[in-house]
């Protein structure tokens, strides 16, 4: 799913593209991305972008407002690409075939489109009249770059839970999702399994640095692409991760193996050496089989491996 740095790089291409724009018309393949009937898909049609805004994981297109609806009133389309949703930039007029092509907004210089991979549709469009409207589509997690660490720790801290779990968590923090929280994590040197409640402060210190350090590294350099050439390939796995997406691969720090914890659709990648102090968590269904034999070492682990 694209997090923070991976929206603010497609707003940075759009705003050279559709900022400033009128939307001529909205095409819909699939009548499953549009999740709301009031305003009308068509109330946005013929109307100027006046802004772009990244709220949490989605992207928010606002356009002018309807008529006597004062100069503030902001319609907004609000995008939600999910796990598999993407934008594409196309020539004007560009068709939308296949099953994977949803949505398209066109402009004249060009057509936005979103497309979905797989036969799930979970990728979403709402479209919404003003700013309380906007605001209720806001998990309500802190955002990391206009919060200090009082305000990251009091937030991820309301419960009990793992790191890995608070960091994504979108009524926590804003924009995180499973591939940057496992290079927040390693470049905090902590377990994604450690506990909120039980980190002492100078690993709080150390998170909240982490966070905002990765975040805005992979913004800059994600956004930089992004003035050059419209982001067609947003992936989360990317070559330059430290450890998302790279299991079995030498550790950039320590060069140990990257090890990973598989639950339901989403993995969690990390270094024990790193961060568990050499202990390699239990995958809780690999655990569950080998039970007593469940390898606590990496050294257990490169044995199990040889027999």
């Amino acid at each position: 799913m694209p997090e923070l740095p991976d929206i603010t790089a497609y707003i940075t291409a759009l705003e050279s593209h559709i900022l400033g724009q009128k939307l001529e018309r909205v095409r819909l393949q699939s009548v499953f991305v549009l999740r709301t009937v009031d305003p009308s898909i068509t109330a946005v049609e013929g109307k100027t972008v006046r802004e772009l805004r990244r709220i949490g994981k989605r992207i928010a297109i606002g356009v002018e407002g309807e008529a006597g609806a004062g100069p503030n009133a902001c319609l907004w389309l609000v995008i939600h690409l999910m796990i598999a949703g993407r934008l594409h930039w196309r020539p004007p007029q560009a068709k939308l075939s296949g099953r994977q092509g949803l949505l398209a907004l066109d402009f004249a210089a060009g057509t936005l489109v979103l497309t979905e991979a797989g036969s799930k549709r979970r990728a979403s469009l709402h479209v919404l009249r003003g700013e309380r409207a906007l605001r209720d589509m806001d998990p309500g997690g802190v955002e990391v770059f206009s919060s200090d660490l009082d305000e990251f720790r009091a937030a991820l801290s309301q419960e009990n839970r793992t790191l890995k779990r608070a960091l994504t968590d979108p009524r926590l923090i804003s924009g995180v999702g499973n591939a940057y929280s496992d290079e927040i994590l390693h470049a905090a040197q902590l377990s994604p399994v450690a506990l909120t409640q039980k980190l002492a402060p100078e690993q709080w210190e150390r998170l909240f640095a982490a966070t905002r350090s990765t975040l805005e590294a992979w913004t800059v350099r994600l956004s930089s692409e992004a003035r050059k050439k419209f982001p067609e390939n947003v992936t989360a796995f990317r070559p330059e991760m430290a450890v998302h997406g790279r299991f079995g691969q030498p550790c950039p720090r320590c060069g140990a193996p990257v090890q990973r914890i598989r639950y339901a659709d989403n993995e969690t990648n990390y270094c024990a050496v790193c961060q568990t102090g050499g202990k390699v968590l239990a995958d809780r269904s690999m655990s569950r089989l080998l039970g007593s034999d469940w390898p606590r070492t990496l050294e257990e682990l490169e044995a199990l491996k040889r027999r």
